[in-house]
């Protein structure tokens, strides 16, 4: 699932060609795309059709766009949702959703989603902040991000630290990927307490898990597949940057021993044995 770099390149993308423009038409090809819009597919489309775009936002791994109405659409990537900008008359992609269309006659604005696990909705009221992921806590990229209201609630926590890296009520936009490098490069197991973290190691994470993400940033995130895409159909580069997630027996880049995998929640973990030992104290055992 893309995770806060993936969603990040999207919106830039977003921001670059989008805002500004008058949509024209909204054309619903799926109703599970929009089944998040209770009212349906008919309502999505007339309720955005003749509003202007003001902004492209996010919050960890949910996306908004600030509509002059006061609204906002929202919209989740899932598993494989890809948000395209299309020449007019551009041949319908297999997997098409949604279409937006806009006044100037411009690029078309495509929601592509091979599983359907994505989706998009619209937020009345909600341009500033959709209450739909107000819940939602705030990204380590964000300039009102705590650190230390971070490092507190982390610590004052009794789980395993990975588990509440992914929790997006603590800290959004970190998934499988970027939680394993991160804590990689900080030397931690993911099944070490959190309660049991000094608070410089906890800061230290912090560090770690915020240079991650702004170097998966630079290079457009990470692409495993062709299902990941930006708004113009690139993928990213990040996974040539990987340490940990996804090497399994391959050497560690710090000394040498090999990469382990271990199951972790219906997933897999990466990490290395020697540079990050289990913890006594797992919670895991």
């Amino acid at each position: 699932m893309p995770e806060l770099p993936e969603v990040e390149t999207v919106r830039q993308g977003l921001a670059r060609w989008v805002i500004g423009r008058r949509i024209a038409s909204v054309e619903v090809r799926h109703p599970r795309a929009v089944r998040r819009h209770v009212l349906g597919g008919v309502h999505f489309a007339d309720v955005l059709a003749g509003r202007t775009v003001l902004d492209a936002r996010r919050r960890g791994k949910y996306l908004w766009l600030p509509l002059d109405s006061g609204d906002a659409i929202i919209g989740h990537l899932g598993m494989s949702g890809q948000l395209l900008l299309q020449p007019p008359g551009t041949a319908d992609e297999t997997h098409l959703r949604v279409r937006f269309r806009f006044a100037d006659d411009g690029p078309e604005l495509r929601f592509v989603d091979q599983r359907t696990f994505g989706g998009l909705s619209v937020s009345e009221g909600g341009a500033e902040l959709p209450d739909e992921i107000a819940h939602i806590a705030r990204d380590p990229m964000d300039p009102e991000f705590s650190d230390a209201a971070f490092v507190a609630a982390l610590r004052g926590r009794h789980t395993e630290v990975k588990r509440a890296l992914l929790d997006q009520t603590l800290i959004s936009g970190v998934g499988n990927i970027y939680a394993d490098e991160a804590l990689w490069r900080a030397g931690l197991h993911g099944g070490r307490p959190t309660d049991a973290l000094t608070g410089p190691a906890a800061q230290r994470l912090l560090g770690h898990v915020r240079d991650v993400l702004a170097e998966a940033i630079k290079v457009g995130g990470t692409s495993f597949d062709a299902l990941y895409v930006n708004v113009n159909g690139e993928s990213g580069y990040f996974d040539r940057e990987l340490n940990a997630y996804g090497r399994e027996g391959e050497p560690c880049r710090r000394c040498g021993a090999p990469i382990r995998r271990e199951a972790f929640m219906n997933r897999s973990s990466y990490s290395c044995p020697r540079c990050q030992p289990r913890p006594r104290g797992s919670l895991r055992g």
